[in-house]
């Protein structure tokens, strides 16, 4: 298995044949992967780099530590911050965020233990959440004075619907894992334990599919959120007019006729 590292606290590993899954490991365990300035330089610089190989089909955002995913910002180092200082750090904390929101590939966030604050906001930057049965999320920022940041305020209302979201963020309370499925707030629930094979499965099943149709269907649902279904259905033909004539889709249908596995070009 590859292993690449970025910074302290980031890694990326490769699995499957051809490195076709990605899995992005927020690895800053002694301080459960609480988001410093570091941290978040690294995870945008992971993230661009994803973004920018064709190879990758799918990624998956992953935890070193055994009792969270990610605990959000880094309330240590915020408290040591002048104003000047907050202002000038914004910029790099936003871009590990969109980094991922902006991945072209769909991405699966496995998230055990505490997802909160910003943690949680980088699993709703993902596609599909998986969380196992230790599974705590929340939003509780308004509880120390600030907002969601990490697009909590816009993401978890396009996942749950307004007034849930509403209801969320202004108790700032934490959600245990049976509810949070119940809720919408994850999508698959696992056994304890099993959130990253799960995802790490999952993505396997995703990335054995056409690489360019992958991006275009992501591309296409993404760009169509909030629009009307005329509009939508416009992005959706866009979408579908960028694969029509690709090597993929040649190369699916010849597979489909001749009763074999797909052997995709990627283009």
């Amino acid at each position: 298995m590859d292993e690449q590292r970025y910074g302290e606290f980031v890694a990326v590993r490769r699995h499957g044949d051809g490195g076709h899954v990605a899995e992005l490991v927020l690895d800053r365990p002694k301080a459960m992967n609480a988001v410093s300035s570091a941290m978040a330089a690294a995870i945008g610089e992971a993230c661009a780099a994803l973004a920018a190989d064709p190879t990758v089909r799918t990624t998956v955002l992953t935890s070193s530590n055994d009792r969270a995913f990610c605990v959000g910002a880094d309330l240590k180092e915020r408290n040591s911050f002048t104003d000047a200082e907050l202002v000038r750090q914004r910029p790099t904390a936003r871009a590990a965020y969109t980094g991922v929101l902006d991945l072209p590939m769909p991405a699966v966030a496995a998230v055990h233990g505490f997802a909160l604050g910003g943690g949680y906001e980088l699993a709703l930057a993902c596609d599909v959440i998986v969380a196992d049965a230790t599974t705590v999320v929340g939003l509780p920022e308004v509880s120390v004075g600030v907002i969601p940041g990490g697009g909590g305020t816009q993401l978890l209302p396009r996942r749950v619907g307004a007034a849930r979201a509403a209801e969320l963020v202004f108790t700032a309370r934490r959600v245990e894992a049976e509810d949070a499925e119940r809720l919408g707030l994850v999508d698959v629930l696992a056994w304890e334990g099993d959130a990253r094979e799960e995802a790490l499965a999952l993505a396997a099943r995703i990335a054995a599919n056409s690489p360019v149709g992958l991006r275009a269907a992501k591309r296409a649902m993404r760009l169509g959120q909030g629009l009307d279904l005329r509009a939508g259905l416009e992005v959706e033909d866009a979408a579908w007019r960028s694969v029509a004539f690709s090597g993929d889709r040649a190369e699916g249908v010849a597979a489909f006729n001749e009763k074999r596995t797909p052997r995709w070009p990627g283009e």
